[in-house]
């Protein structure tokens, strides 16, 4: 079952992940919320849309950006609507 850790913390578990470009979407419902916080960080994908970004604290540290969403994705990736993914230095095995 593919999860993601950071900081040796679980922040997500589902074998309902969805890969698109390489990147497992988790559905956000198998998060654990307790290390994920709202940042104000977006970016634009050209056939996906803008993207909406979580910082994730454990242990008294902070990974700045290190998941995304799609709040309202393009209807090309529709499928990854309430889904979400990692990045930098977030290990997904």
């Amino acid at each position: 079952m593919p999860k993601a850790t950071w900081n040796g913390a679980v922040l997500a578990e589902s074998e309902d992940t969805i890969i698109v470009e390489g990147n497992h979407y988790f559905p956000r419902e198998s998060i654990n919320r307790a290390y994920f916080r709202e940042s104000q960080y977006h970016t634009t994908c050209p056939w996906k849309g803008v993207a909406s970004y979580y910082d994730i604290a454990v242990g008294g540290k902070t990974n700045t950006n290190a998941a995304w969403y799609y709040p309202r994705p393009s209807d090309a990736a529709a499928q990854i609507q309430d889904y979400v993914a990692f990045w930098k230095g977030v290990v997904v095995s």
